[in-house]
């Protein structure tokens, strides 16, 4: 997917984030339902009050009644305080004094059936009720808006100085219970607490936080995690293109991180040590062949046949050939000297005329300017041993440069008969010829195509061949511009 992050860090970061948000939408919803649960609780608690207060005026004394009345009136004045309390800031309350409104008596409801009820207050309402022994019958519970509500107009218009600003707006929870001998109803009245507000914004503030923190930590934890697998990573890469130098990390990071590049300092060393005496092993054995090499073709000038004195110097080239194709493939990345900025399109055109000087037939369109870091001595053996093939197989070559996609493309085709396709990857392996010989004339000991791909992926490319389309091979060299 175009949006994942493809680093360790970024995933971690994207989970993170991800998992954070999920948390906090869930406490988010369960802290809102916790304040409606809040209000509901103290909106059913406040009428069930006004009920429970009336039933229990008529069976005490008056002068207890008038203390119990002062004491609900402060009990309710502290209740409404505390539910106006979380206001805007710079806004006044509904009301200039606490709301307490008498209980309404009448025949039928003062709620209509037309009314949206509040089922769930009603059954909560019903339970607070029975719990305290007050039997009733039928209970219904609507909300209004204060201005909507004839009782409560009439109340603020008796007693003005009990308004406030937007009074009308403020919602009222009105609740009508049917006497339990059905002998009439009783309303009453309570202004309903405000929803708590910026609760959102302090979700959305405390998430930032912890996100910010958390972020901060693991950014520390993952870049001692990431920055030793990065530098590990960049030698692996460096290691691949030139495997005979060694370069020890510092052991750096977590243990398991530490652990790793541990064990890769020691497979780089054990790597170059065994390439170092692969070299050298070749090295002597070349020495040593080279020797009775020479020796022989002293000793072959003494033969008085001639055709078997030629013939025993053909087997001598055809080694000697041999092992040359053989150490030169063992010293490719050995060079001491660097790679420079070289026109592929002059040292292809270069390579062309040379086999157009031994009158070969090999042509090369003009080429655009490609420049590109290469070793141009090993380059030029790769394009020597591609055209050579060309022209030996295909009985002509055809040289063309491109660059594609910040890649220059070296590529030589020929008329040949093509390769089968299940054998075309077999052909770039040591010693694999599609001519089953080992004649010189017919072709050679199989190596071209190997050290070609050597030489291609010694400068970070690759070799690949294909059949053309209308007969004959493709061999291209792609290397990457940097």
């Amino acid at each position: 997917m175009r949006f994942v992050p493809s680093s360790l860090f970024g995933q971690v970061m994207l989970v993170l984030a991800f998992g954070l948000l999920v948390a906090q939408s869930i406490s988010a919803v369960l802290l809102y339902r916790a304040a409606e649960d809040r209000r509901e609780t103290a909106s059913v608690s406040a009428l069930a009050f006004r009920l429970i207060d009336d039933r229990a005026r008529g069976d005490r004394p008056r002068a207890e009644r008038r203390n119990r009345l002062r004491a609900l009136r402060r009990a309710a004045a502290g209740e409404n305080a505390s539910a106006d309390r979380p206001r805007r800031a710079g806004t006044g309350p509904a009301f200039s004094r606490p709301l307490r409104l008498g209980i309404e008596r009448s025949e039928t409801s003062a709620i209509s059936d037309t009314e949206n009820r509040l089922s769930g207050y009603e059954i909560t309402l019903r339970d607070v009720l029975e719990a305290q022994d007050l039997v009733v019958g039928d209970i219904m519970i609507t909300r209004r808006l204060a201005g909507e509500d004839a009782f409560v107009q009439d109340a603020m218009e008796r007693r003005p100085r009990m308004r406030g600003p937007d009074w009308e707006a403020r919602s009222v929870l009105i609740a009508s219970v049917e006497r339990a001998d059905r002998a009439g109803w009783l309303t009453v009245r309570v202004p309903e607490p405000p929803r708590v507000s910026g609760g959102i914004g302090a979700i959305a503030l405390q998430t930032a936080v912890i996100f910010a923190v958390l972020v901060l930590l693991l950014f520390f934890v993952l870049r001692r995690i990431t920055k030793p697998l990065a530098l590990l990573t960049e030698r692996l890469t460096d290691f691949s293109r030139r495997p005979d130098k060694t370069v020890l990390l510092t052991e750096s990071g977590p243990s398991d991180t530490r652990q790793l590049i541990a064990a890769h300092n020691a497979m780089e060393t054990r790597i170059t040590s065994m390439l170092n005496e692969k070299d050298v092993m070749l090295g002597a054995i070349g020495h040593d062949l080279k020797t009775p090499l020479a020796a022989l073709r002293v000793r072959i000038e003494s033969v008085p046949d001639e055709n078997q004195r030629a013939r025993m110097a053909d087997s001598i080239e055809d080694i000697t050939a041999t092992l040359d194709d053989i150490l030169t493939l063992a010293r490719v990345g050995k060079s001491h000297t660097g790679a420079e900025a070289a026109d592929l399109g002059a040292l292809a055109s270069g390579v062309v005329e040379e086999f157009e000087d031994l009158g070969e037939p090999v042509t090369m369109d003009d080429p655009p300017r490609v420049v590109a870091n290469v070793q141009v001595t090993w380059l030029k053996r790769a394009l020597r041993n591609l055209v050579s093939n060309a022209v030996r197989y295909g009985g002509a070559a055809r040289v063309t440069i491109a660059e594609v996609d910040g890649q220059a493309t070296l590529a030589v085709e020929d008329n040949g008969p093509g390769i089968p396709e299940d054998q075309l990857s077999d052909m770039l392996e040591p010693f694999t010829r599609g001519e089953a010989s080992r004649n010189r004339t017919t072709g050679g000991a199989g190596l071209g195509l190997t050290l070609a791909r050597a030489i291609a992926e010694q400068h970070g490319g690759t070799l690949t061949l294909s059949n053309r389309g209308r007969g004959g091979l493709r061999a291209e060299i792609a290397l990457p511009l940097r």
